[in-house]
């Protein structure tokens, strides 16, 4: 696992802290002498540090008298210049960029269970084995998706522990709107499908004792900037990217910045007043709303129509069946 970045500004490089505070001054000059100040090292180590970051494919614009100005960064989720543009109350907070990891699920869950504070964020560049659900491989190759795990702690009883999925749902959703401008179907229970074409999916992990959460994982996968020649072969359903559906490529440190406001905005309706609001937002993206659908789980097989989900996440068939788990297929 390799690190190129900690969202706390006592661990991380003279590099990363330029770009950290060149991002938080909003395309402002900041001046060396003022770059130095902050940083307690001399102006010809930032400037040096200027040089690096340069040719790592950074736009950095530099006036006399005027100082230094951030015009644009490479395609890469660094943490330093991610906490400059994301203002959030609870989540990303902290940010842990990793060039490469496992999962950013296992990385969070183990950064939790040692105490790690509620809101941080763990993202890579890619994973070498990526978790969806029932035990599948997400296929994360690097520098064209977002791949990234946040660390919650509730107080919920575990029951309602389903009920954030549904945040992290809408909030991937809301961000594919703004940033690209197309509007994603929802697919129970945390599929995102573009063109009925998954470009999405959601993984929640917990650890909880009887009444309590200790914390939850929300783990989060979105197919950005993915070619047809990166998807596997042996996919059990159809998928796609939003560059394939937009011929666009989507700007990655943007529409992280846009997802983490928007889950944070949710987080915090929630802990206020439940996920009714969420829930709401969710029917009213959801495929399958009115559809018949079949769902294989563990063998057993239920058909019915769709007529909604209850306050705690599970799928209501028109049969009076309770979906808890499971794949679910549209059509008989």
């Amino acid at each position: 696992m390799k690190e190129s970045a900690r969202g706390d500004s006592s661990s991380i490089g003279t590099a990363e802290k330029i770009i950290s505070f060149l991002a938080e001054g909003e395309n402002l000059f900041i001046s060396g002498e003022e770059l130095s100040r902050s940083l307690g090292v001399s102006r010809s180590a930032v400037w040096k540090q200027i040089k690096a970051l340069r040719l790592e494919g950074f736009n950095i614009a530099a006036e006399p008298s005027r100082g230094y100005r951030l015009v644009s960064s490479p395609d890469r989720l660094r943490a330093a210049a991610l906490k400059g543009l994301i203002e959030c109350s609870r989540i990303g907070k902290r940010i842990i960029s990793l060039d490469e990891t496992v999962s950013t699920n296992s990385v969070a869950f183990s950064m939790a269970e040692e105490g790690e504070t509620e809101g941080t964020i763990v993202i890579a560049d890619s994973q070498s084995s990526g978790k969806g659900r029932l035990g599948r491989r997400w296929t994360s190759p690097a520098g064209v998706n977002l791949y990234c795990s946040i660390i919650l702690r509730p107080p919920i009883q575990p029951v309602a522990a389903p009920q954030l999925t549904f945040l992290s749902v809408v909030a991937v959703a809301r961000a594919i709107e703004k940033v690209c401008g197309i509007s994603p179907r929802i697919k129970w229970p945390n599929d995102i499908l573009v063109d009925a074409k998954k470009v999405a999916g959601l993984l929640n992990e917990m650890s909880a004792e009887t009444d309590k959460v200790n914390f939850v994982i929300l783990g989060i996968g979105v197919n950005l900037n993915m070619t047809k020649e990166q998807f596997p072969d042996d996919l059990r359903h159809p998928a796609t990217s939003l560059f394939l559906e937009t011929g666009k490529k989507v700007d990655r440190t943007q529409f992280v910045r846009v997802m983490i406001q928007e889950l944070d905005e949710l987080y915090s309706g929630f802990l206020a007043d439940g996920y009714g609001a969420a829930r709401s937002e969710w029917l009213e993206r959801s495929r399958l709303n009115g559809e018949m659908v079949t769902v294989t789980d563990s063998g057993s097989v239920k058909k019915g129509r769709v007529v909604g989900i209850d306050g705690f996440g599970a799928l209501l068939l028109d049969t009076g069946e309770q979906i808890l788990s499971g794949d679910v297929v549209i059509g008989e």
